[in-house]
């Protein structure tokens, strides 16, 4: 699904050189490298405050105890993604309130956040699923008319681009009142172990957040809130220094492989081509910078979608199926508040959605290798 020893090999001697400056000066923890990529991702992003943390989990759960969310608060998110979303939030002991997805994008559907605001609602959570970003200006009105808080779950958007209804253009991750992220070594911006960050723009919540991630203390010893032990150590931070200039560069090359892949797709009957929400094309367009495409994700309309996906492992092309089940059906997070007719777009992806390999390696041979097994076995 990701080629990262093809990745490495383009930049091994610049990773290297960095991991053994480290091994030399032995500043494993907050050492010059995390404040440097601290200050150089801050740069990129456009935002006033980068926090580094242990992982994108992580990030998650600081950022949510920075804005002071308390026991039994309500906090929407969607239902249709990765557990780590709700998991931080039951983790907190807040209310996840789990809401229904749009069928283009994946992400989550305005009128399910609106129908599902109360009165112990203090803030949502929308996932920037697979690589763009979710309707942020609705999002935001949404956010100021009930006075909530909005946390962006940018593990999946890391470069992406949002051009609001204003015509500006932010980084995924910096138009909520806090982002987060993850490093985790398949994302777009990975490192070779977990990692993570928190962004905003409020200096007074980043002045929390870095108590918060280091134990509570801004001062040795001195433990001013409640805290706890999250911090990127410097051998990721270096990896992520040499790759962070790459970033843009790599998405592009997510963006040509999609086209690609959509190019070979168009027309065919059932198959369902990913959407991009800002311009509503079908990835084949030249222009669009709002999908970094961390997965490249297809639905398949005949039922066959099981069946494609073993046909691909015996043919020993990887595919994912991200996600199988929808959060509100897992185990640990059954509610019986929940109605299934609320669920009907993640109720029919799960059953439909498949992931092809996607990552900066992609070639014009493996590509067409790909789209040619999945054509053949889909229309047979």
């Amino acid at each position: 699904m990701v080629d990262l020893n093809g990745q490495y090999q383009s930049i091994k001697e610049q990773i290297n050189s960095s991991i053994s400056n480290i091994l030399e000066t032995s500043a494993f923890i907050n050492g010059p490298e995390v404040h440097a990529f601290q200050k150089e991702l801050q740069e990129y992003l456009g935002v006033k405050h980068v926090i580094p943390c242990a992982n994108g989990t992580d990030a998650l759960q600081i950022a949510m105890m920075g804005l002071g969310l308390q026991p039994g608060d309500e906090v929407i998110t969607a239902d249709f993604t990765f557990a780590a979303t709700v998991e931080v939030i039951a983790l907190l002991q807040l209310t996840p309130i789990l809401v229904d997805v749009d069928k283009d994008t994946f992400n989550i559907d305005i009128s399910a956040i609106e129908k599902a605001i109360t009165p112990k609602t203090k803030a949502i959570v929308p996932v920037h699923l697979f690589g763009q970003c979710a309707n942020m200006d609705a999002i935001m009105d949404l956010a100021k008319k009930h006075n909530l808080f909005v946390i962006e779950d940018n593990a999946q958007a890391i470069g992406a681009n949002y051009t609001g209804e204003n015509g500006k253009k932010q980084k995924a991750g910096t138009i909520g009142h806090v982002g987060s992220t993850s490093f985790f070594p398949s994302k777009n911006l990975g490192c070779y172990g977990d990692g993570g960050a928190i962004f905003t723009n409020d200096d007074s919540l980043a002045h929390t957040i870095r108590g918060i991630v280091n134990h509570g203390m801004y001062e040795r010893y001195h433990h001013d809130v409640v805290g706890v032990n999250s911090r990127l150590d410097s051998i990721q931070a270096a990896v992520l220094r040499t790759k962070l200039p790459l970033l843009d560069g790599y998405c592009n090359a997510r963006r040509e492989a999609a086209r690609k892949y959509s190019k070979a797709f168009k027309g065919q009957p059932n198959i369902v081509l990913p959407i991009t929400a800002m311009n509503h094309c079908d990835g084949i367009c030249d222009t669009c910078d709002c999908h970094v495409f961390h997965q490249y994700t297809l639905r398949i309309t005949n039922g066959k979608r099981n069946m494609l996906a073993q046909h691909l492992n015996d043919n020993q092309i990887p595919c994912g199926v991200y996600y199988p089940i929808p959060l509100h059906k897992q185990k640990a997070y059954v509610d019986e508040r929940y109605n299934e007719a609320d669920f009907p777009v993640t109720n029919q992806l799960v059953k439909e959605v498949i992931s092809l390999p996607m990552h900066t390696e992609l070639d014009d041979e493996q590509i067409t290798h790909i789209t040619d097994t999945v054509i053949g076995f889909v229309n047979s």
